[in-house]
């Protein structure tokens, strides 16, 4: 029986702006990925029958709306194949947090099922593919850390100083259709350059650098859970929001200065503590699909 097991990395935005928005109604951003070392595990099984199955149940998420079913089934259609696959994902991203756990997923599948079939597509064919099933699914199949600019899949590499982030997490979830749509929401942010980022620590130059996230306010003004979290958080370092929401996040130059504040933790809140990651952890096992 031929198994492949896959992590699937969480990642945060450390900004995101609003640039526009196209005639079609999906809207511009500028924004920087990094990937953490928080991570979700699946377990790919081949089945000669052509049938792919999630075995194993999540709350919420019926299989058929499964990103991972929705990939593998994708890969079926793209290229005739006739194998199929069992599914088992080990969930510790949480879900609606604006960490990229479904996403993540999703790319993890595609970059295993090309492996486990034999496909041979090319790096670029998956993050097409992946730009179909969502806007962050290409930043996974891309593999490092990213300025992206159109609605999150032009990408360019952007290496990052090593880094520690405390990440807690609002007990809400927040839907990105609900945040998008808001007519409060920033939508005409400055368009910037890539060269014009800061290096470095600069997520700490917080207020002089102009990044931001400007779907941020909304979100504080719809969920107060929120605003509370990135109120504490922002009594040790310059705090925001990742994604849509609803997880906020720090950023400090070593594990000892992040651990420092996770002990202060409140008992009402929750989070964790994670290290970002230079690129992702199947960058090189991606480079077997073609350049």
């Amino acid at each position: 029986m031929q198994t492949l097991t896959c992590p699937a990395p969480a990642k945060l935005n450390l900004f995101l702006h609003v640039v526009g928005r196209r005639a079609d109604g999906y809207h511009l951003l500028q924004t920087l990925f990094r990937f953490i070392d928080l991570n979700d595990t699946l377990h790919f099984t081949l089945r000669q029958d052509g049938d792919v199955h999630r075995i194993n149940a999540l709350d919420g998420v019926p299989p058929e709306q499964d990103l991972c079913v929705r990939a593998a089934r994708l890969l079926q259609q793209e290229t005739g194949c006739k194998s199929g696959v069992d599914i088992e994902l080990e969930k510790r991203i949480p879900m609606g947090g604006g960490l990229g756990g479904g996403s993540s997923d999703a790319a993890t599948t595609l970059l295993a099922l090309n492996r486990l079939w034999g496909l041979g597509l090319t790096r670029e064919r998956l993050m097409q593919l992946g730009l179909s099933l969502g806007a962050d699914v290409p930043v996974f199949v891309f593999g490092e850390n990213a300025f992206a600019e159109g609605v999150g899949e032009q990408l360019q590499p952007y290496p990052l100083a090593e880094a520690w982030y405390v990440v807690l997490c609002p007990p809400v979830q927040v839907p990105t259709a609900q945040i998008f749509g808001h007519p409060e929401l920033t939508r005409n942010t400055i368009s910037m350059t890539m060269r014009a980022l800061p290096k470095g620590l600069y997520f700490r130059a917080e207020g002089r650098n102009g990044l931001k996230n400007d779907l941020q306010a909304v979100a504080c003004k719809l969920y107060p859970e929120v605003a509370e979290h990135l109120a504490w958080l922002a009594g040790f370092a310059p705090a925001r929001m990742t994604g849509s929401g609803a997880c906020v996040f720090a950023e400090f130059a070593t594990e000892k200065e992040a651990q420092a504040v996770m002990r202060q933790l409140p008992p009402n809140m929750r989070g964790f503590a994670a290290r970002g990651l230079q690129q992702h952890p199947l960058k090189d096992f991606a480079a077997e699909a073609r350049k």
